[in-house]
């Protein structure tokens, strides 16, 4: 093994294991320049490809166990920074639906399926063994794609490889700035979040005190993207409307003596949040957020129903129209 660069079996094992748990490590450099090392005679080709299987089926296992424990809140929760999670978790879904277990080959070669599809195979009841078995051809696959690339072009890597030990201050600015760079605006996105849902709160009673005395109030439910099964029952009088039209896709438009309640079933109300942010910044001000979301609601004794109102019921009741960016006329349901 060549002094500059001391990868080990166990370094690799490691790195591809922290990838697969969503950690921030180089795994695909490591694995080129594992294969690199093995044209040069310092590594063998056997231990690097099990080095990368194993790191990628533990790692997967991990979330695999926790889709079958913890079901769609595992989902919600790795894709709760996602700039587009109505479309990444719906398309790994759809994939899914049609291969099945299958998918596992393939998926970590999809930008997207690869987080997803360990938990979703959990939560739709795939056998362990099976489960293993497909993700580990997957993992060798993958493994076995990125250490050939390093295999390849190892005349370059080697030179990189060389040079990793003498410039490793520089490699960690390189890496390590754009990474910290990137932790500190999602510290600054959840700050954000945290300090509008503590100024933009509207109590379960206070609400329907409101509704009762007839205040222009249109109450969005926000669940059809969290309930990955069937639906469930919402607010009387609310709209359920998709989170990705609200957020990237429409410009609505409210009257200004009209508010907007939103609500989802997490209990820390961050799509919510997430909505309410990106409808100031379409021109909304009248925006609050149901505290305690749904569970809140009937937590406070309060009716439910799986009988919402459609968009055409609110455009005609209060006057609200969203309009979609690749339609000429505003939408309604």
């Amino acid at each position: 093994m060549s002094d500059a660069l001391r990868l080990s079996y166990p370094l690799l094992w490691a790195s591809v294991f922290a990838r697969q748990l969503c950690l921030p490590v180089p795994a695909v450099l490591f694995l080129m320049t594992a294969g690199a090392m093995v044209h040069r005679g310092e590594l063998n080709l056997l231990a690097v490809l099990c080095a990368g299987v194993l790191g990628c089926l533990c790692g997967d296992l991990v979330w695999f166990e926790a889709g079958r424990f913890w079901g769609s809140r595992i989902i919600r929760m790795l894709s709760i920074f996602s700039n587009n999670p109505q479309r990444s978790t719906q398309k790994s879904k759809e994939i899914f639906a049609r291969w099945g277990v299958r998918s596992l080959v393939f998926a970590k070669f999809v930008p997207g399926l690869d987080g997803i599809t360990p938990p979703l195979a959990g939560m739709e009841g795939t056998k362990r063994s099976e489960f293993l078995a497909f993700d580990g051809i997957g993992s060798f696959f993958w493994s076995a794609a990125y250490a050939g690339l390093g295999y390849i072009f190892s005349n370059r890597l080697s030179s990189i490889a060389a040079s990793l030990g003498r410039v490793g201050d520089l490699i960690a600015v390189i890496v390590g700035v754009p990474l910290l760079c990137y932790v500190l605006w999602r510290a600054w996105v959840l700050i954000r979040m945290l300090r509008f849902l503590r100024m933009r709160m509207i109590s379960p009673l206070l609400l329907k005190s409101k509704l009762d005395d007839g205040l222009p109030i249109a109450i969005i439910d926000l669940l059809n993207y969290e309930e990955m099964n069937e639906p469930v029952a919402g607010i009387p009088g609310a709209v359920r409307i998709d989170l990705e039209r609200l957020t990237r896709r429409s410009h609505v438009i409210v009257p200004d003596d009209t508010q907007i309640v939103l609500y989802c079933s997490s209990p820390n109300a961050f799509r919510s949040a997430r909505v309410a942010i990106a409808l100031r910044r379409k021109g909304i001000s009248s925006v609050w957020i149901l505290d305690g979301g749904l569970n809140g609601w009937t937590a406070a004794g309060l009716p439910s129903t799986h009988d919402l109102c459609t968009e055409d019921d609110v455009a005609n009741r209060l006057g609200i129209q969203i309009v979609d960016r690749d339609h000429s006329h505003p939408h309604h349901g």
